[in-house]
């Protein structure tokens, strides 16, 4: 058999499994998982990492495709993301009590802005934040497994802090529906002499950040072209240059439109409406936004169980109940949505035939890279205990939420992506 002949029988080999794999999502899911609410975070998880995959997006390259490549594309569309999923937030909200909802209005303090710096600052070594780590574990396995198990160690280690330190807890300033939660500024508290209960200047104020960024990112693009040190990013370039069905020499069944439907490349904006769908429905059916990072503190302590630390011992250092250490992972929400991720990464790559090929292309790992990678794992754990979040419930579903917190996070976490990168491009290369 010819080498070309044994890729299309691999490909239709992953393509088939693929598929099962959707029909076993959907079956056992339903079958096992003891709660519609457990099976509706499962597929919503799916869709999440499904989109993250195919869009070949991530919070983390916000910042690290910036820098090493002088492309602020991403970052321009999560600008976009951020002002359509706060735009369709308000469809809950307005004439409804916002204290209804589980709003993810963090406090703002020394915790946030420390936070954010260690999470900017650690994602650049691992390329991934809480939810890249899960798509990676499909994609780049040993760096993302270093990762993890580091990052769970970080919020497991940070989770006393997070329930105990003022300067975690007690925000600086707050509004009336910030005060409902746990402290930070609700942004339509602020416009509530504008009409629409504050909503309408609210939407202006977010619109205006998203402009702001989008114009220093054009500026910093264009200096990085003036200057020559700007080479783009190939996969956006992939992207930019996907075509459209050809309506006039369309057929179903063909390999052109398979290719068009499940494996080529969906474009940085295309991802963004999809997040932002998948966020809306989230938002919708359990009234919280999309968190990550919390179940992987869980994770390590549940681990530390199996050598015989009782669950007491554990809830008395993490000062949370002993319950969440004994509840089975399937029972857990977030732990069942964050698997989802996984699978929905799988998924993708299997149904466009290209999972064998993704997942060996990063099995090779250096023990200096292995060290690196477990920095940037603890440092991003630790830092979402101080910061109540990561990528998506301390920047993305505050700002969706309109809470103050999210624009803050966004600076701090840039500042500290910077440090980390010049820190990364040093130590990954030396000797």
């Amino acid at each position: 058999m010819k080498v070309s002949e044994q890729k299309i029988v691999l490909r239709k080999g992953e393509i088939l499994l693929g598929f099962i794999g959707i029909l076993l999502i959907i079956v056992l899911g339903k079958a096992f998982l003891k709660t519609d609410i457990l099976y509706f975070r499962l597929l919503i998880g799916t869709g999440l990492g499904y989109t993250l995959t195919r869009a070949y997006t991530g919070f983390a390259g916000s910042v690290n495709r910036a820098y090493n490549t002088g492309s602020t594309k991403l970052i321009r569309t999560l600008m976009f993301m951020f002002f359509i999923s706060a735009l369709l937030t308000t469809a809950f909200l307005f004439k409804n009590d916002p204290t209804s909802y589980n709003l993810w209005i963090n406090p703002i303090n020394l915790g946030l802005l420390v936070g954010a710096i260690l999470f900017g600052f650690g994602m650049s070594f691992s390329s991934c934040c809480a939810s890249g780590v899960l798509t990676d574990l499909v994609t780049g396995l040993p760096r993302a497994i270093i990762t993890l198990i580091f990052f769970s160690m970080g919020v497991f280690l940070g989770l006393p802090l997070q329930s105990s330190a003022s300067w975690i807890t007690n925000s600086w300033f707050s509004t009336p529906t910030g005060e409902h939660f746990s402290g930070g500024v609700f942004l339509p508290d602020l416009f509530k002499w504008g009409g629409f209960e504050g909503y309408l200047g609210a939407l202006i104020l977010i619109g205006i950040l998203c402009a702001i960024v989008i114009f220093i990112s054009y500026s910093y693009e264009k200096q990085r072209k003036e200057n020559k040190s700007y080479i783009g990013h190939s996969m956006e370039q992939n992207q930019d240059m996907l075509e459209s069905l050809d309506a006039e020499n369309f057929k179903l069944f063909s390999i052109e439109t398979y290719d068009h439907i499940f494996v080529k490349p969906w474009t940085l904006k295309q991802g963004a409406v999809g997040l932002a769908i998948l966020f809306t429905l989230l938002m919708g059916i359990t009234k919280a936004g999309w968190g990550a990072s919390t179940p992987y503190g869980i994770w390590f302590g549940k681990t530390l169980t199996l050598f015989g630390v009782s669950a007491e011992s554990i809830a008395s250092f993490t000062k949370k109940s002993a319950d969440i250490f004994t509840l089975p992972f399937f029972e857990h929400p977030v732990s069942v949505q964050n698997f989802g991720i996984v699978l929905g990464t799988a998924i993708y790559l299997l149904t466009a035939g290209k999972f064998k090929e993704t997942f060996m292309a990063e099995m090779h790992i250096t023990p200096r890279e292995g060290l690196l990678y477990a920095l940037g794992g603890i440092t991003m754990g630790i830092g979402t205990r101080l910061s109540n979040g990561c990528n998506v419930g301390a920047l993305y579903t505050p700002i969706a939420n309109f809470s103050l917190s999210g624009w803050i996070f966004l600076l701090f976490m840039v500042l500290g992506g910077i440090v980390g990168n010049k820190c990364a491009k040093k130590w990954f290369k030396a000797e």
